[in-house]
């Protein structure tokens, strides 16, 4: 593939419901640009985008893949992402290197939860779109009704552009408004209907309008009654686009390849070129400064990783967009955000899971680089005489957790390389190991999240896993005050082992406070060099509380006498004494159960508002403030017990048909009720038996 001008490319970002047809767009429009000399399908496993093993096996797309196309002297940088919601760090990743976006409607279903997202992301990014009406050969489709929805949600600025000639199965053609012709499904051209031309007309009345609104000149032609040029309407257009004051709509069937050479044509004449972005501003890091830099070949080559590809066969592939200057072999690399060198080898260009060497790439353009040692996703590349640093990508957290384990002994390491691989891969993927429950946790974005995660261990790094229930972190504590003796004495052949201390067990001021130490010996009843392993005897006792087994927080523990024989104490004695002091003290204490509270924000629709809090109030949870947000939305504070919200994620979006989302953090520790108590104590004693 060629080297192509900044102004040449375009960088378009496919969004819109899972299953709408975004994939099979990108197949389509690859077809007719000669990219593929076969469509492929979903169906029979075989698209560009959707390669990967897990995306044919489920048959829907679960990554972004970048498909570049040549049209019209253009090259298009097709970005098909995921539509469904476990894979948003997908969607979010691309966006922050997309020019402009297609937003891809299903005519059958109309605005769906996905759509909304879209639109929702489009507002946030504000960046030019059009909005293609997938399907419009199926049956039971209402064109009209699937434009009002539109209306209802962008208002204005969306108006159609290319309208149906019937509808379903009685699909004849389509009707270019801007053009004022008509074509039938074969694109051969043919007389509008007359039942059409009143519509027809009114809807190019509103886009001269909107035309004329872009500058003065148009303006006052318009309003003297000239006809605006071919040309005049598609510069105003253009203009109308790239200031997000008119998103175009435009019907196709992407399966029968209806309409499809429409959305080119558009996307070259009407989206716009990187260059037109203007500029890019980062971060010195030298002196932490502001830099802008203009997205030309004049200034100096830089670079964001936005999308890893972790490949056990082929290695790491970093893939990149230009936003300033000119990439080629000479390039001295430095990967700023790492302060690394990087060791290059060739250039590419993606287009699925093809990689084409090329000699260059412009500003604006995507390419990739294999196998660079230090690079993850949200760095920044550069020239390393002129080097900046752009802000990572902010992605979702993750809002659900299981533990994972090898079914092998022998896979256990295979099981932290490969997790550490997919993350590299996917950045909403979080893997921790807890040492207080001792498992191994693999957060998400949902359940299909974490269930592709394990199929993918299996598939790329061959490591069979199980996914098991998540052991609440719960913690231990006092309530009341306690003396105890711990007396440690051995007598054996040789030399013997005595320790003896007396310590007082009292609730410290916050029960979320670590253990907390006190020495008030006197008169040297235990030796200085002894109180040292006192202490550590007893911070070891607190690992395991005296009721489940869980951690002891907020106690504190002063030793404020003892004994000690000259020949036969020593530090493990002491040691020894101090835990037996613990386990004598401890119970004598009032101890209680503490269980771990989240702080959520739950973002919803108001008309699930209602429900929402209702379940909150189910799960032992605390409403601490309502506050609205813009799109019709609240924002509900509560905090909850970490033991209820282990399926929050799945359950939330149920319950709003998948239009709610939340983030989750922890907070501190409380009293566990008596009924969790004594559950958590009786599966602990259980446990405790069977060993």
């Amino acid at each position: 593939m060629k080297t192509y001008p900044t102004k040449s490319i375009r960088n378009i970002l496919l969004l819109g419901h899972g299953g709408s047809g975004k994939t099979t767009m990108t197949e389509t429009m690859a077809y007719n640009t000669g990219a593929i000399d076969r469509m492929g399908s979903i169906e029979e496993k075989n698209t560009i985008s959707d390669f990967d093993a897990e995306e044919k096996k489920r048959m829907f797309s679960i990554s972004s893949s970048v498909v570049p196309v040549e049209y019209d002297n253009t090259k298009i940088n097709i970005i098909d992402v995921p539509g469904y919601f476990d894979f948003i760090g997908e969607a979010e990743g691309a966006l922050r290197v997309a020019d402009a976006a297609v937003i891809v409607v299903d005519a059958l279903s109309g605005v769906q939860v996905g759509t909304e997202k879209a639109f929702e992301m489009l507002k946030k990014a504000d960046i030019p779109a059009l909005i293609v009406i997938n399907k419009i050969e199926r049956e039971n489709v209402d064109y009209n009704k699937v434009l009002q929805d539109i209306d209802s949600f962008l208002g204005t600025k969306a108006k159609p552009f290319i309208l149906p000639i019937g509808e379903g199965p009685e699909l004849k053609g389509y009707v270019d408004i801007v053009k004022m012709k008509a074509y039938d499904k074969d694109n051969n051209e043919i007389d509008i209907p007359d039942d059409l031309k009143d519509t027809v007309d009114n809807y190019r009345e509103t886009i001269m309008e909107d035309v004329a609104q872009t500058s003065e000149e148009l303006m006052e032609k318009y309003f003297e009654g000239e006809e605006l040029s071919d040309e005049e309407i598609a510069q105003g257009i253009r203009q109308g686009v790239i200031d997000k004051d008119i998103i175009p709509v435009i019907v196709a069937s992407a399966k029968q390849n209806i309409g499809v050479n429409n959305l080119e044509d558009m996307i070259v004449e009407y989206l716009p070129s990187p260059e037109e972005i203007e500029t890019v501003t980062g971060t010195n890091p030298k002196d932490n400064s502001e830099i802008t830099r203009k997205v030309s070949t004049e200034e100096p080559f830089s670079a964001y990783v936005f999308k890893t590809i972790a490949d056990p066969y082929v290695g790491k592939l970093s893939i990149f967009k230009v936003l300033s200057g000119e990439l080629n072999d000479e390039t001295d690399l430095l990967n700023v955000t790492q302060d690394s060198k990087e060791k290059t080898n060739h250039i590419y260009v993606l287009r699925g899971n093809k990689q084409d060497e090329v000699q260059s790439l412009s500003a604006g353009d995507i390419g990739a680089y294999s196998k660079l040692a230090k690079t993850v996703t949200g760095d920044t590349l550069a020239d390393s005489r002129n080097p900046i640093i752009y802000e990572p990508t902010e992605l979702p957290k993750p809002v659900i957790s299981i533990a994972i384990e090898a079914k092998s002994k022998s896979d256990v390491d295979k099981l932290s390389t490969g997790l550490h691989r997919l993350m590299e891969e996917d950045p909403t993927i979080g893997y921790e190991r807890n040492p207080e429950t001792h498992q191994t946790l693999l957060s998400g974005l949902g359940e299909m999240h974490l269930d592709i995660i394990s199929d993918k261990l299996k598939s790329k790094f061959g490591v069979d896993v199980d996914l098991l229930p998540m052991r609440i972190p719960y913690r231990e504590t006092i309530t009341a005050t306690a003396e105890a003796q711990g007396r440690h004495k051995k007598q054996s052949g040789g030399a013997g082992q005595f320790g003896d201390v007396w310590v007082k067990f009292e609730p410290s001021a916050d029960m979320n406070d670590e253990f907390e130490f006190i020495d008030k010996v006197v008169g040297g009843a235990v030796p200085r060099n002894f109180i040292p392993a006192v202490e550590k005897g007893l911070n070891e006792a607190m690992n395991s509380g005296v009721l489940a087994g869980y951690p002891v927080t907020g106690v504190k523990a002063t030793l404020y006498d003892g004994s000690y024989h000259a020949v036969d104490s020593d530090e493990m004695s002491f040691k020894m004494a101090a835990n037996l002091a613990y386990r004598n003290g401890m119970p004598k204490a009032k101890p209680i159960l503490l269980e771990p509270i989240y702080s959520l924000k739950v973002t919803v629709p108001e008309e699930y508002m209602g429900d929402i809090m209702g379940d909150l109030n189910k799960k032992r949870g605390r409403i601490m403030g309502m506050e609205p947000i813009e799109g019709g939305k609240q924002v509900i504070s509560a905090e909850a017990p970490l033991a209820e919200l282990f399926k929050y994620a799945t359950e939330l979006r149920s319950m709003t048909q998948a239009r709610g989302d939340f983030e989750m953090e922890f907070v501190r520790y409380e009293q566990a009720p008596g009924m969790v108590s004594e559950k958590v104590i009786a599966e602990a004693q259980a446990e405790k038996e069977k060993k």
